[in-house]
């Protein structure tokens, strides 16, 4: 099983570091290869997407990914930004499905900012199509100046696109991944103001016909917002697109108490994925030794779930987590009164503790 491991930028070293250590305590014939990515691979090789590390994805099972970015970055040409490195990734790799569970952990239900008796048992999955909407569209904007800024620039547009293939082949991993859930997809969109959501809402409509077992909803992207805060747990499976995905997605990761405990898994047809915390990289926390892990080792248990085909590593590494929560122990972002406070390479530790009973 051949991962490449990109830890990027930021907290990404620190946090990817950690998932590694579950990794190995699991004694699986794991075959890992590290490679610069994001600011980091700018600052070595002129591109936060060198050709060697994407070949070195391309050729993996997966790939087990931290986080890119840094404010200094900001003034670069927008192609040389450490963002570009995962969309590179993702269309490179045509990764058009990105699995972002928000579960609300027992032992976390005083963490979220909403009322218990809202959080208390959610389980979400928001699927978020990767590859087409306003991030892909052509043309990028109208730009008067090389370095990413508009000085003087009279007007800007991006365009938003999507294709019928495209909004197929979510809408199917939505009703399939339902079909082992609670049997609810609720389609997100904006059909009343873009004629590109009427004709995702119409796709979607068709493909839900070929899963009768499955109850569909269509709901406005600004409803759709204000009922996670509202009434988060009447959502089961929400599929949505790039632009929505991204946002809704963190908004219902602070549901469960911290985004740094939040997974995710961006796939391709071939169940080769790129997994990865739902958090940045965090760089005015960098190098405290306070970052939470969990996310990027839950990550790495979706990795041995989806792609490589480990399902029972997967539940092992995910009762451990949930055992160190029992215990008390939180980092920084999830501590409250009466728990005891630890660091990002303790949380790991304790992860590796708990799979070793």
């Amino acid at each position: 099983m051949k991962i490449a491991v990109l830890p990027g930028d930021g907290i990404g070293t620190e946090i990817v570091a950690e998932a590694i250590k579950v990794l190995k305590v699991l004694d699986l014939p794991f075959e890992m290869e590290t490679a610069l990515v994001g600011g980091a691979a700018y600052e070595a090789h002129g591109h936060p997407l060198p050709e060697s590390t994407l070949k070195l994805a391309q050729a993996s099972d997966a790939v087990l990914f931290g986080a890119v970015g840094d404010w200094k970055y900001d003034t670069l040409d927008r192609p040389l930004r450490p963002e570009q490195a995962i969309l590179g990734l993702r269309k490179n790799m045509g990764l058009f499905a990105n699995f972002r569970p928000a579960i609300c952990y027992k032992q976390l239900v005083d963490a979220s900012s909403l009322k218990p008796e809202l959080v208390a048992g959610l389980d979400i999955l928001i699927i978020r199509e990767l590859t087409g909407d306003i991030y892909f569209g052509q043309p990028r904007g109208r730009r008067i100046a090389t370095d990413g800024h508009f000085p003087g620039a009279e007007e800007a547009f991006d365009t938003m696109r999507y294709s019928r293939p495209e909004i197929e082949r979510i809408a199917h991993v939505a009703f399939q991944a339902a079909m082992k859930r609670d049997k609810r997809v609720t389609s997100v969109d904006k059909a009343n103001v873009l004629e590109t959501f009427q004709f995702w809402k119409d796709i979607v409509t068709e493909i839900g016909l070929q899963y009768p077992e499955v109850t569909l909803d269509h709901m406005y992207v600004d409803n759709a917002a204000m009922q996670l805060v509202r009434a988060p747990k009447r959502f089961d499976v929400v599929v949505t697109g790039n632009m929505f995905g991204d946002i809704l997605s963190d908004a219902a990761a602070m549901l469960t108490g911290s985004i740094g405990m939040l997974p995710s898994a961006s796939l391709n047809s071939k169940n080769q994925g790129l997994y990865e915390p739902s958090h940045g990289s965090a760089p005015d926390i960098a190098g405290k030794g306070i970052a939470n892990p969990l996310a990027t080792i839950l990550s790495a248990a979706m990795m041995l779930r989806f792609s490589l085909n480990q399902a029972a590593a997967a539940d092992r590494i995910e009762a451990a987590v949930s055992k160190v929560l029992d215990s008390g122990l939180r980092t920084t972002d999830i501590w409250s009164e009466g728990t005891t406070r630890v660091g990002t390479v303790e949380m790991g530790d304790a992860v590796v503790a708990a799979l070793a009973k």
